[in-house]
């Protein structure tokens, strides 16, 4: 069953990506790709492999990245709503991003500002995992989450605030919206291996993942090692997050829809969700940066834009639903 759902998945991602690839603005060019690989049309090689391939890539790594941290966040937690979004890790790593370019520390290397990114990420998942410790109810985790991503956000805007020109506060707003345009294949080079790395880190603890969802106490009479669990989700998911933020800024809520929509197929398994919740992330977000390509607008829509947009009103219906469980 599994097999089959992965396989199916990563069917429907490969298919959405060639689709991306050969629809543009000016409608459907199938022989696109044919040109691309035979060499005949320089067009074909620019449009492909400078433009839409490294967007493709780069939507399908971001969404993947965060599916698989969100599926292992709420394992960990024992909560359906944790997500790096919605607990304030992206808008963490975002003003890691930010932060780095606003006092100019990016110019230095390539890798400084994914590594501001990634360590803001670690510092505030390792707080969730804290606050998760010492409080089991959905609530306190929600409420801290919560204050966390506004501290983010406040800091943000201080930040904004003291732009020195109007460039640097439409660079440092890019980050905040969320959005894979422009992307190359360098940033792909170094964001991606940082996002495979955070992804084996979260796979490599599936099975304690799956022992948690009987409790932490019952799972340590069965051998689980549960500082060791903890310390490897929240590494994995500082570094994948961060490094997704450092690739497309903030992009919100792929890392709470993707493993809703699978955990029914997968027997509710939270070990079981992390890998099918990375392809329909990447299959999300794929689909989502082709419809922002089309929209018929004069500005781009921000891909972070859409994702709030699509996964706010999934987020609320996945509350009330609880809300009307625990009550009903």
């Amino acid at each position: 069953m599994m097999l089959r759902l992965n396989a199916l998945l990563a069917l429907l991602l490969l298919l959405a990506g060639a689709l991306a690839l050969i629809i543009g603005p000016d409608g459907v060019s199938p022989h696109l790709i044919a040109d691309w690989l035979r060499g005949s049309d320089p067009a074909a090689a620019i449009i492909i492999a400078d433009i839409r391939l490294p967007r493709v890539l780069a939507a399908a790594a971001v969404g993947g990245a965060l599916g698989i941290c969100g599926a292992a966040l709420q394992a960990l937690t024992r909560n359906p709503l944790a997500e790096p979004g919605i607990l304030g890790v992206s808008a963490a790593a975002t003003l890691g991003a930010t932060a780095t370019l606003y006092f100019g520390l990016a110019a230095l290397s390539p890798w400084i500002l994914p590594l501001g990114a990634i360590a803001a990420a670690a510092i505030v998942t390792a707080l969730l995992a804290a606050v998760a410790v010492r409080t089991q109810g959905m609530a306190s985790l929600i409420l801290t989450g919560v204050g966390l991503s506004s501290l983010a956000g406040a800091l943000m805007a201080l930040i904004l605030n003291f732009a020195p020109n109007p460039f640097s506060l439409s660079d440092l707003v890019n980050w905040t919206l969320g959005s894979v345009a422009n992307r190359s294949l360098s940033d792909l080079a170094i964001s991606a291996p940082l996002m495979l790395l955070g992804a084996l880190l979260l796979l490599s603890q599936r099975a304690n993942l799956s022992l948690l969802s009987i409790g932490e106490a019952a799972a340590s009479t069965h051998g689980l090692d549960g500082n060791r669990t903890r310390l490897f989700v929240i590494a994995g998911t500082g570094i994948a997050t961060g490094a997704s933020v450092a690739l497309a800024g903030a992009v919100g809520f792929v890392g709470i829809v993707a493993p809703h929509l699978v955990r029914p197929w997968t027997g509710h398994d939270p070990g079981r969700a992390l890998l099918p919740s990375a392809w329909l992330g990447a299959l999300l977000l794929v689909l989502a940066d082709l419809f922002v390509r089309l929209l018929p607008t004069d500005n781009e829509l921000r891909l972070g834009v859409v994702a709030a947009l699509a996964g706010a009103p999934i987020f609320m219906a996945i509350v009330l639903r609880r809300g009307r469980t625990k009550h009903g």
